[in-house]
């Protein structure tokens, strides 16, 4: 058992002399020419410095990194690559997508952000190592700094703009001549005549309320927007709204609103500015005072379109309880649930932006939303097949799948 130890001690004793001969035997190889270039797709942030790989790439092998602002140094120690890490072949917004990058060592190198002193050329010295062993890789390379113009690795976002704006132009044209282009249905606002009608045969009122926000606020105008077109039904059908107001500005831009809409109606003695009013801004005042008068009232449609808060459950139960038609449309995430469930129709997140292009069937409204809708289809498409090339790609090593993977999944 003894003599089965010793020998296996000088057996590893003679490899271990082995391997430090064979790595003295052995000296390093220097590879190809280092060179270096300005970063792309940067504004003037640094440079790229690569070189070949080594056959004396391996464990214990590093490349050391100096630079200097002047080709007579000092040089200044900056890292230390690890041989076996580093290459080309991770950086495809630098070097594109071909398999020889697989061949290259790198290393990005950010300059001084200092914009007084810094200089626009840089001098760079790699040298190989392995134990005490140093070799520098030739003489130090130079690579001026610039700002570039365009980011190349961003070049399929303005594939994507391009797309959808010449998608939006096609659909708007095609809308001056077609006004009755067809997008799909919102049965939210398909509902608003069917709202007002009931209300009518009812002998009842309809109630309006533009959201918790002021008229600077995007879902406020376009519920004004949809305002527009429900005073209009309400006007032809001899009915009557009654909108409650949080903000000043807002009332007096619905009131303008209304009455604009029974003068084109032809019927502005019916108009009565004392149904639109103002309330109060704090946020359960004014849903107190609705709910009294929704109970007072008793309205047979509610509409709740813009942005709500946590008054939407209460506004909307309330209404519900009085068996009024109610229908809802926020882009308020939150809220979308509470509405869901307790109005008849709703209309959910962009559908209250689209509403407008809906009803008023206006030739750039329609055409842009028309592109939109096409827009999102193809994107999911884009999607699609870069999920596609993604598990293609992990059988067959093609360099165009590679390619097109890197342009669809860019960011």
């Amino acid at each position: 058992m003894k003599r089965t130890y010793y020998l296996l001690s000088v057996m590893f004793i003679i490899l271990s002399l082995f391997t430090v001969v064979s790595a003295q035997n052995n000296p390093l190889v220097i590879p190809g020419e280092v060179k270096a270039m300005d970063t792309p797709n940067d504004s003037a942030d640094g440079y790229t410095v690569y070189w070949p790989v080594s056959p004396s790439d391996g464990e214990g092998v590093y490349y050391l990194v100096s630079t200097s602002s002047s080709p007579e140094g000092p040089f200044t120690p900056l890292t230390r690559l690890d041989s076996r890490l580093k290459l080309a072949s991770e950086n495809k917004a630098t070097f594109g997508f071909s398999s020889k990058n697989e061949k290259l060592h790198y290393i990005e190198i950010t300059v001084p952000k200092d914009e007084h002193c810094r200089p626009l050329i840089w001098y760079t010295q790699i040298a190989i190592s392995r134990d005490s062993e140093v070799i520098p890789l030739g003489g130090p390379v130079t690579a001026k700094v610039v700002s570039n113009w365009f980011k190349f690795n961003k070049f399929n976002n303005l594939v994507i703009t391009l797309f959808l704006f010449l998608t939006i132009y096609y659909f708007i044209q095609r809308a001056h001549k077609d006004p009755n282009l067809f997008i799909r249905r919102i049965p939210g606002l398909e509902a608003i005549e069917e709202a007002v009608g009931r209300a009518t045969e009812m002998g009842k009122p309809l109630l309006y309320i533009t959201g918790a926000y002021d008229i600077d606020a995007v879902s406020t105008i376009a519920s004004v927007n949809i305002l527009s077109h429900v005073s209009k039904k309400v006007a032809s059908y001899d009915s009557r709204i009654i909108i409650p107001c949080r903000f000043a500005i807002a009332m007096t831009v619905c009131q303008e609103v209304v009455k604009e809409a029974y003068l084109n109606i032809g019927r502005p003695d019916a108009f009565n500015v004392h149904d639109i009013f103002y309330v109060t801004s704090d946020q359960f005042g004014y849903t107190a005072a609705v709910d009294g008068l929704m109970v007072r009232e008793k309205p047979a449609a509610n509409f709740f379109l813009g942005t709500f808060a946590a008054e939407s459950i209460i506004l909307s139960e309330t209404g519900a309880s009085t068996g009024a038609i109610q229908i809802a449309g926020t882009d308020s995430t939150y809220q979308l649930p509470f509405f869901i469930v307790s109005c008849d129709y709703t209309l959910i997140g962009e559908e209250l932006y689209a509403a407008s292009a809906y009803l008023s069937r206006e030739p750039k409204l329609l055409g842009s939303l028309r592109g939109q809708d096409i827009g999102k289809i193809m994107m999911v498409l884009v999607i699609l097949l870069a999920c596609l090339l993604l598990t293609l790609h992990n059988y067959f090593d093609f360099e165009w799948f590679l390619f097109l993977k890197n342009f669809m999944t860019a960011i």
